[in-house]
């Protein structure tokens, strides 16, 4: 089996990190060595392989669905916005400069077709199927020129497509007709059929409309995949999402002790790799939300600023919001703050950065014995060592180089009284260094919260996966699926006029 996929949605967010995992989770399952690939990925949240690349935390996620390490190859052109109009541009795993988007679509996105192929290319060569995710929507008529993510890697590649759509906002018919009746032929005959994701109800009385999608398209839907709470996997972009109020799904148990414990995450401009609290919420007992305003660090037992991609952007915000004063008054009242990666670097004296914002001299919030100076060359680890007396991992993507001259150390960084600061995303993961870590924060906040003996984010994660899995298993054609992964697209399907503008 030398088989590919390309799983492309109606919309953003329509579901397919989720799908093309569940794929992957399924596949590995019946023995089948699958990669996962997404050419270009828009991202805040990233994630370093082991040879030091940094990729889409969403196809490091898909890696473990398929139970292969990560790897370049998988996520090739990676987009980190630093603004409304400019990303830093991650080839292969490297970062290779600032572009706005007039520039990438102007031109550069279509000369690096060839080097995304050539990464697909090595994945199919090592493995019997890779599954591909698109981004957006394949039917984006204004940059089909220089596509290289949906239809033009489908092309390339010559990959049958699954289009998913997400009936829980409505309109999936007109959408799932309209994407394909907006594709010139030679895309449209690569276009298999759909997928209807996030499903509410009695699927009998959704199988007419089916059928007549099928007599309009010629198209057959290869599953319906029911709604489930609790999915929500290592999310691709932060800056689409307003996170005023969110929460993160915590596990539906009782707290441990006699306490629940309170987390405020500051929402931070241009936050990244957010996805460092979820093993905190994993937790039975810790309630996490994100936060905007001062006055709901009130109640917070614990504060956490987290990365981002703008650290003097994000300083002058809290600034402005109050947020810095408030977070001053929680340190000097030795109440917990921890600073990760950007969050750490704001928390320190002062930051020389004439890389990121090339603000030059900006003083920090203070509250660590810290220098940071911003270095041309990215910092991409996966560092391991030992903290609280237990073993941690975590990796490391940041400009900001920290001088660290007084405090205790703490990871990479240091500690003074209760407040904490690292560049190590990922170290609450670690079990045993999550719970040495919150048995701290509450003896400081003078809770009686005790963290639970046995709570296992990686057995949580994986389970998490095998839900993906079970859904395709139990709600799609699987074995229609396999003729369509090994096979490709069925041959003489119809012409949906009118097709792509010229």
């Amino acid at each position: 089996m030398n088989g590919g996929l390309l799983v492309a949605g109606t919309t953003s967010d329509a579901g397919k990190s989720v799908v093309t995992a569940g794929i992957c989770r399924w596949l590995v399952r019946q023995g089948v060595k699958v990669a996962p690939f997404k050419a270009q990925n828009m991202s805040l949240n990233s994630f370093v392989t082991r040879e030091g690349a940094e990729i889409g935390r969403a196809q490091a996620m898909q890696a473990q669905a398929c139970r292969v390490e990560p790897t370049a190859h998988m996520n090739p052109v990676l987009l980190k916005p630093g603004g409304e109009r400019s990303s830093q541009v991650v080839l292969l795993g490297r970062p290779v400069g600032e572009m706005s988007a007039r520039g990438y679509h102007g031109g550069r996105q279509e000369r690096l077709l060839g080097t995304v192929l050539d990464s697909l290319a090595e994945l199919r060569a090592s493995h019997d199927a890779v599954i591909c995710e698109g981004a957006g929507s394949p039917a984006e008529i204004n940059l089909r020129r220089t596509d290289i993510v949906n239809m033009g890697i489908a092309r390339g590649a010559d990959l049958p497509v699954l289009v998913v759509g997400d009936i829980d906002r409505g309109g999936v018919f007109a959408s799932f007709f309209g994407t394909v009746a907006l594709l010139a032929p030679e895309d449209q005959a690569l276009v298999a059929g759909f997928l209807v994701n996030k499903f509410r109800g009695d699927v009998s009385l959704l199988e007419p409309g089916l059928e007549m999608l099928h007599g309009l398209t010629g198209r057959r839907t290869y599953g319906v995949l029911p709604f489930r709470h609790g999915l929500g996997i290592d999310e691709e972009d932060g800056l689409r999402v307003s996170l005023r109020g969110t929460v993160r799904e915590s596990a539906v148990a009782p707290p441990v002790g006699e306490d629940v414990l309170r987390i405020a995450v500051c929402a931070v401009p241009l936050m990244s790799n957010f996805t460092d609290v979820d093993a905190l919420a994993a937790e039975p007992g810790v309630v996490v939300r994100f936060v905007d305003r001062p006055e709901e660090l009130a109640d917070a037992d614990l504060v956490i600023v987290p990365g981002t991609r703008g650290t003097v952007r994000a300083l002058q915000w809290l600034r402005e919001r109050g947020l810095a004063d408030a977070i001053a008054r929680r340190a000097a009242e030795q109440r917990p703050v921890l600073g990760i990666c950007g969050g750490f670097q704001l928390l320190g004296e002062h930051i020389e950065d004439d890389v990121e914002s090339r603000a030059g001299h900006v003083d920090g919030l203070g509250l660590l014995p810290v220098r940071v100076r911003f270095a041309r060359e990215k910092t991409l680890t996966r560092p391991a060592g030992e903290a609280l007396g237990e073993r941690v991992e975590g990796y490391e993507i940041h400009h900001g180089v920290a001088e660290v001259v007084a405090g205790d150390p703490f990871l990479d960084g240091c500690r003074v009284g209760q407040t904490w600061g690292t560049h190590w995303h990922g170290s609450l993961e670690s079990d045993g260094f999550r719970r040495a870590f919150l048995r701290e924060v509450a003896a400081a906040a003078g809770r009686r919260f005790v963290p639970a003996p046995d709570t296992s984010f990686a057995a949580l994660r994986e389970e998490q996966l095998d839900r993906l899995g079970d859904l395709i298993e139990h709600h799609a054609d699987t074995d229609a699926l396999w003729r369509l992964i090994e096979s490709g697209a069925p041959q003489g399907l119809p012409f949906i006029p009118p097709g792509a503008p010229a």
